[in-house]
């Protein structure tokens, strides 16, 4: 599991602000335009004192019309800068997004195995939407905000010390406490703004569950369970969204409470000096606008913290993925094509958080060529053992050799491009039946190569039938496609490959007889000069394997032919007698029912 992050806020944001060093440029006119906007800011109380003083009161001529050319003019500067600022801000704030987003997307393909089997699809989703969105309103608004506002309360309240600073020291009494109060906000919005995550992650996850196994659900009757899990994860994510918005909006009539005392003070004050001659009309007004126009910049500034610490919370979400380690790989060996010699010496596999060993010694030499075909009860470690070979696990203890060289001193890309593989668990993508052949490293490979693995697969004679043929879009993992004819177009992309080695975990599992009698013919032609691998519950699919390894509890037990394994009367011979006579009594069946 990813080691939990610990970075304070301004360490996070310094991080987060070091994605806008190569947009450094707009981010520069951004925060040039919300200088500008700001620094207008106690221009405008500014200009109510010579508009009163001068023009109201002393009738100056040059003042009646200098004052609103000026207004005029303040405000067309105020919103160029404005827009400026807006616009470019958040030009950076989507940039920084796309590449953080790339970024983690990156991070996802390098992570291990064992990774995506402690954590679900629906929270990696979440980082990469809604931890993602939340960093980009405390990269924008957030942003925006802190400055414009900060410099607007900090112009203001020099405005006010210029005009009177006895009167201004007021203001600063209630500066201690409300940063108090906002220290008290800021860490429990931090804290509600992780769980919020965490509850969003879960809905991704009920909802994922429910899309990927729709078909479950309606057959066994799922869905009323199904209501009462999201309603309850629903409304986890109402309730902390709830506790969000009542932790912000409490501290906003808080601090602008204390504001206001200090506000009234201020006027008292102020109005005992203009009383006593001490302060003008256009100073008492121009003091009090300015006081006032205090009261929106702090209310902003306090509701900011609410995105504020969403983002940085999110931001330890998302920079918690990015600091994981990616899977080992610290092999310096270079390799082309192989021979595809392969030796299992002293191998034993443990999973973790668990007791018990998945694989005990396992000692196993392929030649170059040879057939190896991995057989046993199901929880024996067939899979297991190879999953070891492209490095989707580590072995805990002995080594695996590729032609004499110990397969953690290879690098993983020239490692598994000796490798085609075939799953017992079909991933096909929503592109085309060509894409999906040419998949990955083959995506160069021309129509007549692709057309060649599909013939040999047995795939073309359907993949003609469909409306666009090769260019036929499949839709997500092949929902268009039968079965048999997903399963055969991963063939086809394994037999494209053209690899040394080949690793056939169930292969042939979801084909009909008809389908499976092809694809085995077109084994047998595939694996002349190539190191195969199949992993078979079927035991009638692979009894022209040059070896058959029987495992058991982690074990290999006996190894030998077919009709080595079955002269022995051990367990193949069992096994095999079991499946000949579940199919005998099968077809006796089928006669019967006919």
């Amino acid at each position: 599991m990813p080691v939990p992050l610990t970075m304070n806020s301004k360490d996070l944001y310094l991080r987060l602000l070091r994605y806008v060093k190569p947009y450094r440029h707009l981010f520069v006119m951004s925060i040039l335009g919300i200088v500008i906007l700001a620094a207008t800011e106690p221009v405008l109380p500014a200009l109510v004192k010579p508009l009163l003083d001068g023009s109201f009161v002393a009738k100056d001529p040059l003042s009646i019309k200098l004052v609103p050319l000026l207004m005029v003019g303040i405000f067309l500067i105020r919103g160029v800068a404005s827009f400026v600022g807006a616009v470019a801000m958040k030009a950076v704030a989507n940039r920084v997004v796309m590449d953080l987003r790339n970024e983690m997307f990156g991070k996802l393909l390098s992570l291990p195995t064992q990774r995506f089997d402690d954590t679900s699809t629906g929270n990696l989703l979440s980082k990469l939407t809604y931890d993602v969105s939340q960093v980009t309103n405390a990269s924008t608004q957030a942003l925006v905000t802190l400055v414009q506002d900060s410099l607007s309360v900090a112009g203001l309240l020099l405005w006010i010390f210029y005009l009177n600073w006895k009167l201004a020291l007021v203001s600063f009494l209630i500066a201690p406490v409300i940063m108090l109060v906002v220290r008290i906000i800021s860490r429990r919005l931090r804290g509600l703004s992780r769980n919020l995550q965490q509850a969003m992650g879960d809905l991704n996850h009920v909802i994922d569950e429910v899309i990927q196994g729709h078909k479950v659900v309606k057959v066994f009757a799922g869905q009323p369970y199904e209501k009462n899990r999201f309603h309850k994860v629903s409304n986890w994510v109402r309730r902390y969204n709830m506790k969000l918005v009542i932790a912000s909006e409490a501290s906003v009539p808080v601090v602008q409470f204390l504001a206001a005392c200090a506000l009234a003070a201020t006027i008292y004050m102020a109005s005992l000096q203009s009383a006593a001659n001490e302060l003008t009309v256009g100073g008492f007004v121009s003091l009090f606008g300015a006081m006032a126009m205090l009261l929106a910049p702090i209310k902003r500034l306090t509701k900011l913290n609410e995105p504020l610490q969403r983002g940085l919370a999110a931001a330890e979400s998302i920079f918690g993925l990015l600091d994981e380690q990616p899977e080992p790989d610290h092999g310096t060996q270079s390799a082309g094509r192989t021979q595809g010699r392969v030796s299992f010496q002293d191998v034993g596999m443990r999973y973790r958080d668990q007791n018990s060993m998945a694989l005990r010694t396992i000692d196993l030499t392929v030649e170059p060529g040879e057939t190896i075909a991995l057989v046993g009860p199901s929880g024996s470690g067939k899979t297991t053992l190879m999953n070891l070979l492209p490095r989707f696990y580590e072995a805990t203890q002995g080594r695996i050799l590729l032609d004499g060289v110990d397969i953690r001193s290879l690098r993983l890309t020239d490692l598994r491009a000796n490798l085609a593989y075939v799953g017992q668990d079909i991933v096909l993508f929503n592109g085309t039946v060509a894409a999906n052949i040419s998949y990955g490293a083959n995506s160069r490979a021309n129509e007549a190569d692709i057309i060649e693995a599909a013939e040999q697969a047995y795939a073309m004679e359907f993949i003609r039938e469909l409306p666009e043929g090769l260019r036929t879009r499949i839709g997500e993992n092949g929902a268009r496609l039968s079965g048999g004819q997903r399963q055969r177009i991963a063939i086809a992309r394994a037999l494209l490959k053209n690899a040394p080695i080949l690793i056939l975990d169930e292969a042939t599992s979801a084909l009909d007889t008809q389908s499976e009698r092809k694809v085995q013919q077109a084994l047998e032609h595939l694996r002349k000069g190539r190191t195969a691998f199949i992993v078979a519950h079927r035991l009638s699919t692979i009894e022209n394997a040059d070896r058959i390894a029987v495992l058991n509890r982690g074990e290999i037990v006996e190894l030998g032919s077919h009709e080595e394994l079955l002269s022995q009367e051990g367990l193949y011979a069992s096994l095999y007698r079991m499946q000949v006579e579940s199919v005998g009594n099968a077809a006796d069946r089928h006669i019967a029912a006919g």
